[in-house]
């Protein structure tokens, strides 16, 4: 029944969609304006019914009704609940269902609250979301139908992937598709502007609260999703450059371009191009992520294993979509001015340059995960990894955080780099001290050096907005800004550490012996058989120390079976202190180094021993706690933002008021 229900509320917000598209064209005439009214009312109730059909595959899912074919492919009797509606989304029809969920509610959203643009671009720009929306409406409808029933009924479900069976199932992929789909009210906004030509101020000031709130949660699901991989997979990594991890990154850098744009045209009318055509470029790396995640092109972890078909329906619509936008940039190219002048060395100039710099690396890491897939449809086999990614990268990062540290102390339209450098002096003395440091010590390749060094004078340069200022009275944006690249500092100097560092140990041992990775001492003292809800494991006793007088502490990693799918996976241990992580992986007993030796009757040397792959990482976790503090001033900031809008209309609303009494 409620699958059914589900169905329906799908069919019926597709239809709402394409009321919404033809009354938010016809409300840009002269003679439907009276159509238009209904544009608002619609979207909220197309939002509400998304909102319904998610709701039931949620519940057609927690209770394994295996009638329904997602369900009884995805899911089994046995598993926890938790993982049960997480898996959802667990999946390709699932979590496509939730993208259209979020995009209908975030268009909806829109619709009750947004009245800082005029009527007209409003319209233009709900039109252009329920285009988007219809387009994934068809695809799940006519493609990818989550409700789909099955016939006869499994006495049992396949399971859910052993790999996704964990709690950031549960968070990383809602929190990144909130940033993906909220790019998608960035690019509605782009298009109902260039519509109606209104490219202004009012524009940026009505779309940078949004694009704000889907990169605050673009940057909390890419560390939640790079956290989740560097546990669950056991491989000891942060980021591997797998073209799905380069998928969440790509809108990530057009976002944060994006939003610098927004905040020089609000504050000083200008950049409006680059505006424009960023928020067309940001949901385009979006949509580019979805084709190259769901088209079977790729060979990933994290990829859904999908048809050619499904992939070519999404490439349908990408070029419709993002090659429509294209076309009427190029149209309305014209008319859309840059807005007021600026020096090369001013705030503008310097954001200016930073977007520049992103979009650089963007083109890069485009190119990089584009480029295997174009030589293989040619007959040649080509990898694209760290050596090409991260020499190329740090080509125009290292430039982008030196003006990063400078920018925020630049004046607005004109300044002088003369006025600035003494407050540079401290950052700079922090780089040369690091320098320094880290040639003595030797061994540090030129990366992580670079971002050792820069990470110290970034730390200190970002603190300096906030010098000579009334801390209690600076507004909230500010914070923001401060926090946001006091985070990027911190997640270099963990991204850079764990690069010189680390240190990695692959070792076979017995029951009792210990064996040393950097400071650490590890012990075996056991290795049991324990059992789960859905998995049975070999879990080993590790008793590790730190140092020669440190406290001996307990780590339990296992290796686990899985019966439904069945599947063998690594739980890795992990044990968090100030100064690093120790990382720790159960291998399989090893095998003996020979037979019995016929003089002596005793087994080979090596039966009986334990692989073990350990890694002592300093200060990696500041990698994850950085982008936590990166997402942290990206909310101080649009709660700055809305606050500052909230005063506005609160103070439009008493001038009319008193308007209204003098005119009585």
């Amino acid at each position: 029944m409620m699958a059914e229900i589900g169905l329906a509320a799908l069919w019926l917000a597709a239809a709402l969609a394409g009321l919404q598209l033809v009354a938010g064209s016809l409300g840009l005439t002269t003679r439907g304006a009276t159509l238009g009214e209904a544009v608002r009312p619609v979207a909220v109730v197309q939002g509400l019914l998304a909102l319904l059909a998610f709701a039931c595959l949620i519940y057609v899912f927690s209770v394994t009704d295996l009638s329904v074919k997602l369900v009884a492919l995805n899911s089994h009797s046995m598993k926890p609940l938790v993982y049960k509606i997480a898996g959802a989304w667990g999946n390709h029809e699932g979590s496509m269902l939730l993208w259209v969920t979020v995009m209908g509610m975030a268009g909806g959203f829109v619709a009750l609250v947004e009245r800082r643009l005029p009527e007209r671009t409003m319209l233009a720009t709900l039109a252009g979301q329920a285009f988007v929306s219809l387009g994934f409406y068809a695809f799940l409808l006519f493609a990818s139908n989550p409700f789909e029933r099955l016939s006869p009924v499994p006495a049992e479900g396949n399971g859910l992937n052993p790999l996704l069976q964990d709690l950031g199932l549960a968070f990383h992929p809602p929190t990144l598709y909130l940033g993906y789909v909220g790019l998608s009210i960035a690019f509605s906004f782009a298009i109902g502007a260039l519509i109606t030509r209104e490219v202004g101020p009012a524009f940026a000031r009505a779309m940078r609260p949004w694009v704000l709130g889907a990169w605050i949660f673009l940057t909390v699901g890419i560390a939640a999703g790079s956290y989740w991989a560097y546990y669950e997979l056991g491989w000891g990594g942060w980021w591997f450059w797998d073209p799905v991890e380069n998928a969440s990154l790509m809108p990530w850098l057009a976002a944060t371009a994006l939003l610098h744009s927004c905040s020089v045209l609000a504050s000083r009318n200008a950049l409006r191009a680059w505006t424009v055509m960023l928020g067309v470029v940001a949901f385009s790396m979006s949509m580019i992520g979805t084709f190259l995640v769901r088209s079977g092109i790729l060979t990933s972890v994290h990829a859904f294993a999908v048809d050619p078909q499904r992939g070519t329906f999404i490439l349908a619509l990408l070029a419709i979509y993002i090659g429509g936008a294209l076309i009427l940039f190029g149209l309305r190219a014209s008319s859309v001015t840059e807005g007021e002048r600026f020096a090369l060395v001013s705030r503008e100039g310097a954001l200016v340059f930073n977007n520049v710099m992103l979009s650089a690396i963007l083109g890069i890491v485009l190119f990089g995960t584009l480029y295997p897939l174009v030589a293989e449809t040619f007959g040649a086999k080509v990898s694209v990894g760290p050596p090409y990614f991260n020499p190329m990268g740090a080509l125009f990062a290292v430039p982008m955080l030196v003006v990063l540290a400078v920018g925020p102390l630049l004046r607005w339209r004109r300044d002088r780099f003369a006025r600035v450098s003494k407050n540079l002096v401290i950052p700079a003395m922090l780089v040369a001290a690091a320098a320094i440091g880290l040639l003595v010590i030797g061994g540090v390749a030129l990366l992580p050096f670079l971002g050792l060094a820069l990470a110290l004078g970034l730390a200190w340069a970002s603190l300096l907005p906030l010098k000579g200022r009334n801390l209690r009275r600076t507004p909230l944006p500010i914070w923001g800004m401060v926090t946001a690249h006091f985070g990027i500092a911190v997640a270099l100097f963990g991204m850079s550490s764990e690069s010189a560092f680390s240190i990695e140990k692959l070792v076979a041992v017995k029951i009792g012996e210990v064996t040393q990775v950097g400071p650490w001492g590890v012990k075996l003292d056991t290795v049991e058989p324990v059992a789960g809800p859905n998995w049975t494991a070999l879990e080993a006793r590790l008793l590790v120390r730190y140092g020669a007088d440190g406290k001996v502490t307990r780590m339990l990693p296992q290796s686990r079976s899985f019966w439904a799918p069945p599947q063998q996976t690594s739980e890795s241990a992990l044990l968090t202190r100030w100064n690093g992580q120790l990382y720790a992986v159960l291998g399989g007993e090893a095998p003996a180094a020979g037979g019995k030796d016929e003089a002596k009757g005793d087994a080979g040397s090596d039966q009986g021993r334990w692989q073990l792959r350990l890694w002592w990482k300093p200060f990696v976790p500041l990698i994850w706690l950085g982008g936590l503090l990166i997402a942290l001033g990206g909310a101080l900031a649009l709660a700055g933002h809305v606050l500052a809008d909230l005063r506005r209309i609160n103070l439009r609303s008493k001038i009319a008021y008193r308007r209204e009494r003098q005119g009585r």
